[in-house]
């Protein structure tokens, strides 16, 4: 990438801010603009999607080689045509979003219980840091990394520590057999089926609780897929009702996140709460939503951030807020002082003129 064009501009870009004192908010195609502390403002655009298309691709090897701006969909529809996927299943809240987007946030979708996250995904990465040096990490094998596993530690940073050029992923062929399940079930009931049914040998690979409601993914070979069926019972869902269902879920746009931003529009939050899926039904108010066998808990509510962080604390979890306009509390749970030192070296390190994305994961970093 050295010799890049694109890749040079950007650069010009970064000296430019750094010899002017300014600061840089790296954006793609927006589709996460929602998430995160608030852009500090002047900060100027730094846009990736300049650093756009598929670098290389081996199927036999399953690994992935993409620019940061690199459209997310096209990636899914290249991996496609080899029956391939993103195991992860990196949530599209709207079109646009690009794959540095998708490791800058380090989100991942309904399978990440049962299949891992974008984290464990990413086998390496070239970052342009704050000094304007254009730095790799990592390479296309799983065992590759003698010291710090830096491509891993980008995922979920925000952009803080430099700007995501080009990321491998390793990839998963498609599963061979899909069947969805619904049982009535109120939430505790619903809890200890999923821990239960965790520690056996089932194919199932994602799960939501809503409204009284459980639903069961059951993925893979299909004598495994229709093995588990006849074991866990519950109604089977037909097909292209059940691959909507995961989609709206993957992406937000199903009926519990639609209401959701509804009343984050009149002033409530939308809660994300990590805590171990043995955890019991936490006592807060507010419609709930649960995935990942117990281990995420999304929360729509007015209540206090002390109060869902307190909460999700009492039980060895911590709480996010996902979407909210009144941020003033932080997006995430504050630091501790250990981990704020640990955060400003990294900082230091990586950015020391704090070029990039001031203050967009924590505030004042």
């Amino acid at each position: 990438m050295a010799g890049d064009a694109a890749l040079a501009r950007l650069l010009d870009q970064v000296q430019t801010a750094r010899a002017q004192g300014g600061h840089l908010h790296i954006a793609g195609g927006g589709s996460k603009a929602f998430y995160g502390e608030p852009v500090e403002p002047g900060a100027r655009p730094l846009d990736t999607r300049v650093l756009a298309g598929i670098s290389s691709y081996e199927p036999s090897e399953l690994v992935v080689t993409v620019r940061a701006g690199t459209l997310l969909t096209d990636v899914e529809a290249a991996l496609a045509e080899k029956g391939q996927c993103l195991p992860f299943e990196p949530p599209r809240f709207s079109p646009g979003g690009t794959v540095g987007g998708m490791v800058a946030a380090g989100l991942s979708g309904p399978a990440r219980a049962t299949l891992g996250s974008v984290r464990d995904h990413l086998l390496g990465t070239t970052l342009l840091n704050g000094k304007g040096e254009l730095l790799s990490f990592g390479g296309t094998v799983m065992k590759n990394v003698a010291g710090y596993d830096v491509s891993r530690m980008l995922a979920g940073s925000m952009g803080m520590l430099g700007l995501i050029c080009e990321v491998s992923l390793k990839v998963l062929p498609a599963a061979q057999a899909t069947l969805t399940l619904r049982i009535e079930a109120p939430q505790d009931l619903a809890l200890r089926h999923l821990n239960t049914w965790g520690g056996q040998p089932l194919p199932l690979q994602a799960s939501a609780w809503w409204d009284e409601m459980l639903v069961l993914r059951l993925s893979g070979a299909a004598a495994a897929v229709q093995s588990a069926r006849a074991a866990l019972g519950g109604e089977v869902i037909d097909e292209p009702l059940a691959a909507s269902f995961w989609q709206g879920l993957r992406d937000h746009g199903d009926e519990f996140f639609v209401g959701a931003e509804r009343a984050v529009a009149q002033g409530a939050g939308l809660w994300r709460l990590s805590v171990p899926s043995t955890a019991p039904v936490l006592p807060l108010s507010g419609q709930q939503l649960v995935e990942w066998g117990g281990a995420q808990r999304w929360l729509c509510t007015s209540a206090p951030a002390s109060q869902l962080r307190e909460a999700a604390a009492a039980v060895g979890g911590h709480a996010t807020l996902f979407r909210g306009n009144d941020k003033s509390a932080g997006v995430l749970t504050p630091l501790s002082a250990p981990l704020e030192r640990i955060q400003r070296r990294l900082k230091a390190s990586f950015d020391p003129e704090g070029v990039f994305n001031p203050g967009r994961l924590y505030p004042g970093l």
